[in-house]
């Protein structure tokens, strides 16, 4: 593993001095061209919100790294269902536009700004950044930036921090998972839904109950101990295993699944809501369907939560992260995940690579439901060519 770990680390340094050596050769003699270049990358770009046709990807200047911030010379970033309600404009208060989307990234680190400390010039890093993601070059201040470890690749990278983080808090800091208790997920074939998986398999008997599209079911069917059609009465289908039901419930769907959800709990249970999915049915936002989900979602009255000893929670990583200052909480949480995967506890499951030019295609496929694990953004991956 060591020898890996420096094996990696030369090409790291090889990579940078090749890349460092081109511009210079590009910008000299006969390099007209490439004096604007070296300060512009490529970027996925949001040019209103909408359907796939306002992403394209454009030229855009290169930022600088500002103080306390790293800049990364992006390798992957990571596609998540948020960033398909980000560009439908189908979140509150939404950042004007045009924007570049995206939410994490693993890269290399090419400058540091100042009072930057723990980190150097060519280090592997992943990390979280409020928006830009999706760029050949990120900055983001230096609390939200993790060393990779040395057998990670930068495609795993790019799937870790916001399905793991994710999945981490809502089961240890939330819900207070304990050897012998039970949990609901839904989208158990997604990125959250399989890290859920593996973080419950590290805790002593506990049963993983999920609900996932059929055709998914072969593929993760191991990754869980009970599998339910994401459109079967799953209700059902768990208290005929559990009459009781089940100590915690995973909601990324909302609708008409959080009264679903309540009803499955146990007493002393917990419901988490971290995500509203069923709000998108269509490539644009609808307002229909908004109204329609929350119509379905039941009203919660307090003195039925105390009667029954029931918990109703929210989970937001990127609040947490961006509006409410609780990065140094989120390090701590990512120090016992890199642990995990050094003992090889857990690992990212990635669903498939794609350019950047190629990013409508995957943003359809998540919307289709049709990733097992997480897409990735593979920056220096060329578009596949069309079958004439």
């Amino acid at each position: 593993m060591a020898k890996e770990g420096a094996q990696r680390a030369e090409e790291t340094e090889q990579m940078i001095e090749k890349e460092g050596g081109r511009e210079a050769a590009e910008g000299g003699a006969g390099g007209s061209l490439r004096a604007g270049d070296a300060k512009e990358m490529r970027a996925v770009v949001l040019s209103a919100f909408g359907g796939l046709n306002k992403l394209r990807v454009s030229k855009k200047a290169m930022p600088e790294p500002q103080e306390g911030e790293l800049k990364i010379r992006v390798k992957a970033c990571g596609l998540n269902f948020i960033d398909l309600m980000v560009r439908q404009g189908n979140i509150d208060n939404p950042p004007k536009t045009p924007l570049v989307p995206g939410f994490e990234c693993s890269g290399i680190v090419e400058a540091l700004g100042d009072s930057v400390k723990g980190f150097e010039i060519g280090d592997r890093v992943m990390a979280f950044v409020n928006y830009n993601a999706w760029a050949e070059v990120v900055c983001t201040p230096v609390e939200f930036v993790y060393k990779i470890p040395d057998d990670m690749s930068f495609s795993e990278a790019a799937a870790f921090p916001m399905n793991f983080v994710t999945a981490y808090m809502m089961l240890f800091e939330v819900a207070n998972l304990r050897e012998g208790m039970s949990v609901l997920v839904h989208s158990a074939g997604g990125g959250v839904g399989q890290a859920v998986a593996q973080l419950c398999s590290t805790i002593p008997n506990v049963t993983v109950f999920g609900t996932a599209s059929s055709f998914k079911h072969e593929a993760i069917k191991n990754s869980v101990t009970h599998l339910f059609d994401r459109n079967a009465d799953y209700v059902q289908e768990v208290k005929r295993i559990s009459t009781d039901g089940v100590d915690i419930v995973l909601d990324c769907l909302c609708g008409e699944n959080t009264g679903k959800g309540l009803s499955l709990l146990k007493p002393l249970g917990t419901y988490i809501l971290y995500g509203s999915s069923n709000m998108v049915t269509g490539e644009t936002k609808s307002f229909f369907s908004f109204a329609k989900s929350w119509w379905q979602v039941e009203k919660v009255n307090p003195i039925k939560l105390y009667e029954e000893n029931k918990v109703i929670a929210g989970f937001s990583l990127l609040n947490l992260l961006f509006k409410q200052n609780r990065g140094g909480l989120v390090k701590g949480v990512m120090d016992k995940l890199l642990n995990l995967y050094n003992s090889k506890k857990i690992k990212p499951v990635v669903d498939s690579l794609w350019a950047l030019e190629e990013v409508k295609e995957a943003m359809q496929r998540i919307h289709d439901r049709g990733n097992i694990g997480k897409l990735i953004l593979d920056v220096e991956k060329a578009p596949t060519p069309l079958v004439s």
